[in-house]
């Protein structure tokens, strides 16, 4: 699909230090929603990261279920396959976005870091376990690991990965975080698992605390 990928749009957070960058940030939003749903968490990570730009960039294409919102491919067939083509494509776009991100943060590619929320988890997990040089880490909220199957043949990167999942989550199964760790583990990945009892399709405090913990632990 041709689409302006260096020109993905969204709201961004310069490092709360008032310095030059040391970390790219890249939120990516959920199915129908777009940056501006996921902005916010850089006020909840930039303590810890002070020297981080956040960026949240509005996903590509208009979501076929919420003409104000946006996707990162499509949902309308879940064929394993389409779903497939579709992740793959949307990994495509994100990563030519943080390469020109990157480019004018004057930052190595080692320096990022990607969240994501449902099918922003879903593209960052390919962005992350594809992308050379290695991202820094990963976090995923209520996310799915698309085209698990194909992971351990075509891994390239094992950056450090922490999973969070609403036990209650009505919208992508909860069962979804564990097949996608034992994958991960499997590949070798670092890889926390984080369940939220009670918790639906949503990102709560106790789950941004852990991903705030799971930061420090890995150094970023």
């Amino acid at each position: 699909m041709n689409h302006d990928i260096a020109h993905l749009n969204g709201p961004i957070r310069k490092p709360r230090s008032g310095d030059p960058a040391k970390q790219l940030v890249v939120l990516l939003h959920g199915w129908g929603a777009d940056g501006a749903n996921l902005i916010d968490l850089a006020d909840m990570f930039a303590p810890i990261l002070p020297d981080a730009f956040f960026v949240a960039p509005n996903a590509p294409y208009p979501c076929e279920a919420n003409p104000f919102g946006y996707q990162w491919f499509s949902l309308m067939d879940r064929q394993p396959q389409h779903m497939l083509e579709g992740v793959n494509n949307a990994a495509n776009i994100v990563n030519h976005f943080i390469d020109h991100a990157l480019q004018d943060l004057k930052l190595t590619g080692d320096k990022v870091i990607l969240i994501g929320f449902s099918q922003g988890t879903m593209t960052a997990l390919h962005v992350a376990l594809h992308r050379k040089p290695q991202i820094a880490a990963m976090i995923g909220f209520s996310g799915a690991l698309v085209g698990a199957e194909t992971i351990p043949a075509g891994i390239v990167s094992r950056p450090a990965m922490c999973l969070i999942h609403g036990e209650s989550d009505e919208v992508v199964p909860f069962a979804s975080m564990k097949l996608a760790t034992d994958v991960l583990k499997k590949c070798s990945v670092d890889v926390e698992a984080h369940p939220r009892p009670f918790l639906g399709h949503s990102i709560d405090m106790e789950g941004i605390t852990a991903a705030s913990r799971f930061l420090q632990r890995v150094g970023v």
